[in-house]
């Protein structure tokens, strides 16, 4: 797959977007200026962290569409774990340690008919960048959770590696270690208490709510551990 180093973009996302021609490429950034984060959000994208998409065209059918989140979320996982941190995937796309964000993730899918046409998945994982004061109470970095400095650019060669793989639901799972446990899903009309049970393979997070089983979506709700 066609790699691309960047110094600074608006969004690696946005970048890939204007380069488009139906061949698969990951762009990588040192920074970036107009970094977007889930259902519209900006996201703090600064010197010393690593900001990554992958672009790929006809990756997988639509109703099977939640396995790109597998595997770029595992992805990461398997990064930082080499890094010897250990990571938490909350559902869908977050990553955590030591219970603090460290990554998040967003996909942006195109569909034709049955197939997604186009995906990109932006990533960016907090390294070794400066966290601003209202995030570090939620947020984290590598050399944070550590205690040291990391190699950007060691941690960009492992995520591009391991981008490149695929993965499987047991292996996503093998993150998440509160299934079982007393969690909040947060709603339009307000917070559901409820308990974890497991990833459906459609990605929807089964649950008990008022000793009932359900299917619950990420469009539907987020997760609070």
């Amino acid at each position: 797959m066609k790699i691309i180093e960047l110094e600074v973009t608006d969004s690696t996302n946005e970048y890939c977007k204007r380069i488009a021609n139906g061949e698969d490429v990951i762009v990588t950034a040192k920074r970036q200026t107009s970094g977007k984060g889930t259902k519209g959000r900006s996201f703090v994208s600064d010197g010393g962290g690593l900001y990554i998409s992958v672009m790929r065209h006809n990756p997988v059918q639509s109703g099977c569409a939640f396995k790109i989140m597998v595997d770029s979320c595992t992805a990461v996982c398997k990064t930082l774990q080499s890094f010897n941190l250990t990571p938490v995937i909350r559902w869908s796309n977050d990553v955590l340690v030591n219970g603090k964000k460290i990554c998040g993730t967003l996909i942006e899918n195109t569909f034709r008919g049955d197939t997604v046409s186009r995906s990109i998945v932006g990533m960016g994982i907090n390294v070794n960048n400066v966290l601003p004061q209202d995030l570090q109470e939620i947020a984290t970095t590598m050399q944070e959770a550590a205690g040291k400095d990391f190699d950007v650019s060691a941690v960009r060669d492992a995520l591009v590696k391991n981008l490149q793989k695929s993965y499987s639901l047991k292996q996503y799972k093998s993150y998440i270690n509160w299934f079982g446990r007393e969690i909040l899903l947060r709603c339009a009309d307000g917070e559901i208490r409820a308990v974890a049970q497991d990833v459906a393979e459609d990605g929807r997070l089964v649950c008990t709510i008022d000793g009932k089983t359900v299917k619950v979506s990420s469009a539907e709700v987020s997760l609070r551990l």
